[in-house]
């Protein structure tokens, strides 16, 4: 498998209450040498989250222990600007599962898709609702429901659904990337090969 699968996520949540954010601020260009799908979480935010001689700007979230958990609750437009996948990279590779917002780029929520990371897209009042809560208590926990599509607020019991392709809904709920889904139907190409005349 590319990634664990996918099924039903329990956790707090990280607020970035931000609107734009774009994928240069994810992961800044100077950190994209790299190949392989390894490293990119130390660089999440970098600018953000360190001053420019490495020590920690102790006003952003990520560096506020209060805040923890496997979903990232952003502003609107979340993930514009460069198609970098790297961008989505960096996000799993610090350890989020899930990303929400009342917006997403196209090619953002695409690359996030094919590497395990959920976006969910709500609408802007559920999302003030999410933010709301998490001021509110920041222990407060969410759970994200892929099969049934639902994004609930244990709390309140606020709930909203969402949109998904079923293709990449399926590839998240069996951990598989585009290459997996197709090794997982070998036996079935090389029948319909062995059946079908040159």
């Amino acid at each position: 498998m590319a990634y664990d699968k996918f099924e039903i996520l329990k956790t707090t949540a990280v607020p970035l209450p931000i609107e734009n954010v774009d994928t240069d601020q994810i992961i800044p260009a100077r950190f994209l040498k790299a190949t392989e799908r390894k490293g990119f979480g130390d660089n999440l935010f970098r600018d953000w989250r360190y001053n420019t001689d490495n020590s920690p700007k102790e006003q952003f979230v990520l560096n506020n222990p209060i805040y923890k958990g496997k979903i990232l609750v952003g502003g609107k437009n979340f993930g514009s600007g460069s198609s970098r996948e790297h961008a989505a990279w960096a996000i799993y590779d610090y350890g989020f599962r899930c990303v929400v917002s009342s917006f997403f780029a196209d090619i953002f929520r695409g690359n996030c898709l094919n590497i395990g990371v959920l976006p969910v897209q709500v609408s802007a009042e559920f999302l003030n609702e999410i933010f709301k809560a998490i001021e509110a208590d920041p222990n407060t926990e969410f759970e994200v429901n892929l099969q049934e599509q639902s994004f609930i607020i244990i709390a309140t019991g606020a709930t909203e659904k969402f949109e998904i392709n079923d293709y990449k809904k399926d590839n998240l709920l069996n951990g598989f990337d585009d290459i997996d889904y197709l090794l997982s139907m070998e036996e079935e190409i090389q029948a319909y090969a062995q059946n079908t005349p040159l």
